[in-house]
């Protein structure tokens, strides 16, 4: 059995399973993009509009703003 470069079972240039190594390389690399897109878009800021929509909508719901207000306000910040 040999262990080192060259054709055969434990060497390189043993046909076409170069494609495994490819497809095993794809699969991390996919992965981590994966993973680091999740943290990103978990560590993601509101943007001022978003933060506004929410301190509108929290001031509707505890009253302080009647429906027609709420929706005015609403509409001005698009």
């Amino acid at each position: 059995m040999q262990w080192g470069p060259g054709p055969g079972p434990g060497g390189h240039g043993g046909g076409p399973f170069w494609i495994f190594g490819l497809v095993w390389m794809v699969l991390i690399a996919s992965l981590i993009v994966t993973a680091i897109y999740a943290i990103l878009r978990r560590t993601r800021r509101p943007s001022a509009t978003e933060s506004a929509r929410t301190i509108l909508a929290e001031r509707y719901a505890r009253g302080e703003l009647s429906g027609e207000e709420y929706r005015e306000r609403l509409g001005e910040l698009r």
